[in-house]
């Protein structure tokens, strides 16, 4: 048997397997990083929260404000899973008890963000900088990493 490839993730502080999904969890740490600039300690990986049904679940990546406070679920998927509606209802149930700003999700092939708008998410048409995010700046926002940034949550 094979030992399984690992691949150090810099929020977590140790070496993890490298799944597809992992693979697409650190693509995306260094989007938010580089493309975004997110503090990497404003960063989580695999946040743990409680759904209102009782159901433990992980956040995939979480990004904090500076008041501590949730302000983005991104919801990591591997390459071959279809970005969906289901995928939106998986972060948007996460959001029940995050109550975030902004959900994104990808599988590394495709990326979609949203941004709250009273009691709704509506599509972004790019990624949000962590100065547009916190309030900070007016700077402009970050491309999409090669892949769209907006779909209609269905």
């Amino acid at each position: 048997m094979m030992p399984q490839e690992t691949v150090y993730d810099p929020l977590r502080r140790k070496e993890v397997a490298l799944t597809p999904e992992e693979r697409v969890r650190q693509w995306f740490i260094g989007v938010l990083k580089e493309e975004m600039g997110v503090p990497s300690h404003m960063m989580m990986s695999e946040v743990a929260l409680t759904l209102p049904s009782g159901k433990p679940q992980r956040a995939d990546l979480v990004v904090w404000n500076r008041d501590g406070n949730p302000l983005v679920i991104v919801e990591c998927k591997r390459p071959d899973v279809t970005v969906d509606g289901k995928v939106t209802g998986q972060a948007l149930r996460y959001n029940n008890v995050l109550n975030v700003k902004y959900i994104i999700v990808t599988s590394g092939v495709a990326t979609y963000a949203f941004g709250k708008n009273g009691d709704r998410f509506e599509p972004l048409a790019s990624l949000p900088s962590w100065a547009e995010m916190t309030g900070t700046a007016s700077a402009p926002a970050a491309p999409a990493p090669d892949t769209p940034a907006t779909c209609n949550a269905k």
